[in-house]
């Protein structure tokens, strides 16, 4: 079954949490006790209804003040689909929760408070989306029970959020008028907004076509592991594992083994259910060729005629996750792919002010939260594309090598 992963985002207060709550509620997807134990907290705080939010905020700190502080990741399944939810906050200062959760999204619900429209996070949010390059956004527009269901509030954010979006790189946007509260538009069709004709967000999120989403033209696997098995029946087998990064491998294709430049070709590709006639992102599986070569973790198996870059000199936006502020010339490790490696930054080019969308030349202070563009040197050379053309060899993270701590979330320009 094909699964999607998708991520919520917008402005405190917008409903992030209540839609998800909503989508689990009517979707059947919640067990009896945690629906009690919602009952439960929900009459012990006086509320007069079910507080479906309560299903992912689930820090002391978020039910206390009503808001979502941390990424909170929720599991349901449909007979068409299985699904992740990432569930980011709004703040300003958690941009960087909203980057990890949105990392991995094949979509993005962006939630506009219908009172409100478009607003600053509305826009932060949508960068960021735009950055992360994932392919679809969904606009839901939540609140309308405040406004009448009024279909000229939903025409006129449709039209505001639709100017600002042609600045951003977006391939598909959607936008659905709901009420994440009382379930309009959200698993069911809407009673009170009959002039809308369009799909339920279910219903979008279970059709929506993916499976074009991934590269599959260039072919890149980074390899995890060498399988060596020492015993009498695989007594000669040599395999590479790891997960396939971009395009669509076979037994009998021309590969060549990079950084080392080598070439051979694929005896089998095996899998724990058996041998494979072909494999595409985002399968693990595990490669033999007929050469023995000598091929190690961070190694990477590519086709001969198309391959990625390989440089020690790597452009990047990052979005920078720690208290203490990038350091120019500063030395970190870093994790690319299945490779690491440390690296020193040598330039930072600017700061995105995300408000905006305006390059800041002039103030090249990234703290936390920040979004820019910098240019590190590795100590190895990278294999690696553009994040805009494959989101897993395009992408880097930087960690302080003193604390450990993950510092930076990089997409090579």
């Amino acid at each position: 079954m094909e699964l999607l992963r998708f991520t919520t985002a917008g402005s405190v207060d917008d409903g992030k949490s209540t839609l998800i709550g909503r989508l689990l509620y009517d979707s059947k997807s919640i067990f009896q006790d945690q629906l009690e134990a919602i009952e439960h907290t929900s009459r012990q705080r006086g509320e007069e209804t079910v507080n479906l939010a309560l299903l992912t905020d689930g820090l002391r700190a978020e039910r206390e003040q009503g808001i979502t502080i941390d990424v909170a990741y929720r599991y349901f399944a449909t007979p068409k689909r299985k699904f992740i939810i990432a569930d980011t906050p709004g703040h300003i200062q958690y941009t960087r929760n909203m980057v990890t959760g949105a990392s991995t999204a094949n979509l993005a619900i962006i939630l506009v408070d219908a009172r409100n429209g478009v607003v600053e996070q509305t826009r932060r949010h949508s960068f960021i989306a735009s950055l992360l390059e994932i392919p679809h956004i969904v606009v839901c527009i939540n609140k309308m029970d405040l406004m009448n269901w009024d279909e000229d509030v939903f025409e006129k954010i449709k039209s505001d959020y639709t100017s600002f979006a042609a600045k951003l790189d977006v391939r598909d946007i959607h936008f659905i008028p709901i009420s994440a509260l009382k379930g309009d538009n959200v698993v069911d069709p809407s009673q009170n907004m009959l002039w809308y004709n369009g799909s339920t967000l279910l219903y979008l999120l279970e059709n929506i076509h993916i499976a074009s989403d991934a590269n599959h033209i260039d072919a890149r696997f980074p390899v995890q592991y060498v399988v060596r098995p020492y015993s009498d029946k695989y007594h000669d087998y040599r395999g590479y594992a790891g997960r396939i990064a971009g395009g669509i491998f076979r037994p009998g294709d021309e590969v060549e083994i990079l950084p080392s430049g080598f070439s051979s070709k694929i005896k089998s590709i095996d899998t724990f259910e058996g041998p494979l006639a072909e494999a595409f992102p985002p399968m693990s599986v595990c490669i033999t060729l007929e050469d023995d070569i000598d091929i190690s973790r961070g190694d990477m198996i590519v086709r001969k005629n198309n391959k990625p870059e390989m440089s020690q000199d790597v452009d990047m936006m990052i979005c920078w996750m720690n208290d203490r502020p990038l350091q120019l010339n500063g030395k970190y490790a870093l994790k690319h792919t299945t490779r690491d490696a440390r690296c020193v930054v040598k330039d930072i080019k600017y700061k995105m002010d995300i408000s905006t969308m305006h390059r800041l030349t002039d103030d090249k202070n990234l703290g936390r939260n920040d979004i820019g563009r910098i240019t590190i040197r590795t100590t190895v050379p990278l294999l690696f594309d553009s994040y805009r053309k494959n989101r897993i060899t395009g992408s880097i993270i930087l960690i302080d090598e003193a604390t450990n701590e993950t510092v930076g979330a990089g997409m090579i320009v």
